[in-house]
């Protein structure tokens, strides 16, 4: 939370009921539920520093669980929540199930074990690693010329910065380098800013959705792609019964090899971080982007000309976006969309996301992202414990009957594809059965 806000007039003090609560959902009007009590967040909202649709998202629901799992120090946060206190409440409304009850218990495990603590010898060498390649793939070129092989190295390399230090920009972003809101921006804006060029608000305002609602249709910005894909059993649906036209999404699952993996980054991420910046008028966001292309073509102008830096930036993160789009929604497309129903923290989580193999490789090529379902119900963790923490979550799914699937690292790229083709079917049915005579 932060500072600011201001309760309603009316009901203040009162207890209030859980169906009270869900009425409060709209854009002027937004109450959510944190540990037995309501707040009235509709001004709040807008100062946010995680953004306003992150929070806005839980408005009618109880975010509990969602307020401890992002914030690392819950005593100062929870000064904020005084102003905008509507009151508490009732009693047999505030009732949590078994499953939060031991999430907090593992939650309070993972304390003692200390696993939230980060090892800065871990993030020292990956930060080393990322500048070391850095240097490489612009040492390359001058030493050995722009011919076919040289370049496709220097490529390789900066792609692989590209990603490395986006990972290092994901673990600062969830304060999980140094644990200290301060440092871990300021290092956030290091990686993001300096390193990639990409405003880190952009970053936050995407990435906190999806972490508060994985694979909520209409929430979870990665899930709202339906101009061009359908996830899931029912997004299909929905979308065949509002589209008379629309892309043939029963070819989607070819097409992607097209427009997914090769434009997220290059052109969507593009368009969407420089958007961003005009929209919300941010001048240190704009300042890093700036800066990014002044560094970069500096470098490489030398070597290729203006429009040959042109093609060499695309190149570079078109192969980037090819890394982070398979990493990434491996773990997710396959997985359960569907729209938000008030589910509990564990299950909302795990029904979204599945694991990957561990082992030396997976751990570097993901950023240790084949641990989603740890990282998603701690994200705040630093990811070297993840596999530490790995065996009690297992245990907390067996006890409460919560599929926990972990996949080799193949098979969960085969699956994107085998779940785009099965939603575009499903498409495809309705589709003919709402529009077809």
């Amino acid at each position: 939370m932060g500072e600011g806000g201001q309760g309603p007039v009316t009901l203040r003090g009162q207890t209030l009921t859980r169906e009270e609560v869900q009425h409060h959902t709209s854009k002027d009007d937004k109450w959510v539920v944190i540990d037995g009590h309501v707040y009235d967040i509709t001004q709040w909202s807008q100062r946010h520093p995680g953004g306003s649709r992150v929070i806005s998202h839980y408005a009618g629901q109880d975010a509990t669980e969602a307020f401890k799992t992002f914030h690392v120090d819950l005593d100062y946060v929870k000064k904020f929540l005084k102003p905008i206190k509507v009151g508490p409440l009732r009693d047999s409304d505030q009732q949590s199930k078994q499953i939060d009850r031991d999430f907090d218990a593992l939650r309070e495990t993972a304390k003692k074990m200390g696993l939230f603590k980060p090892s800065y010898t871990f993030y020292v060498l990956m930060t080393a690693h990322v500048l070391i390649l850095e240097v490489l793939a612009y040492v390359t070129l001058w030493c050995f010329g722009t011919g076919w092989i040289p370049y496709i190295v220097s490529l390789g390399l900066y792609a692989t910065v590209q990603i490395q230090a986006g990972y290092m920009s994901h673990d600062s972003g969830h304060l999980s380098i140094t644990r200290t809101t301060k440092w871990d921006h300021l290092l956030h804006h290091f990686y993001m800013g300096v390193l990639k060029g990409v405003p880190p608000k952009w970053w936050n305002h995407m990435h906190f959705q999806h972490h508060a609602k994985p694979n909520v249709m209409h929430k979870d910005p990665d899930v709202r792609v339906e101009q061009v894909f359908v996830f899931g059993d029912k997004m299909p649906i929905e979308v065949a019964k509002k589209k008379r036209s629309s892309m043939p999404f029963n070819y989607q699952h070819r097409y992607f090899f097209l427009i997914g993996p090769p434009l997220l980054f290059p052109v969507y991420f593009f368009v969407t971080t420089i958007r961003h910046v005009i929209t919300r008028r941010l001048r240190l966001g704009s300042f890093w982007i700036v800066t990014f292309f002044v560094r970069f073509f500096y470098m490489y102008m030398p070597f290729f000309g203006f429009w040959g830096t042109v093609a060499h930036y695309f190149a570079f993160r078109c192969v980037e976006s090819h890394w982070f789009t398979w990493v990434t929604q491996s773990n997710h497309i396959p997985m359960k969309i569907e729209k938000d129903e008030a589910k509990e923290w564990v299950p909302l989580q795990i029904h979204a996301t599945c694991d990957v193999e561990k082992s030396a490789f997976n751990d570097w090529f993901t950023g240790h992202l084949n641990f989603q379902i740890e990282h998603h119900l701690f994200p705040t963790m630093p990811r070297h414990n993840y596999y530490k923490i790995q065996p009690l979550v297992k245990s907390l799914c067996e006890k409460h009957d919560v599929k926990y699937e972990v996949k080799p690292l193949l098979t969960a790229f085969r699956d994107i594809v085998k779940s785009l083709k099965h939603s575009g079917e499903l498409w495809q049915d309705a589709y003919r059965a709402y529009h077809v005579e």
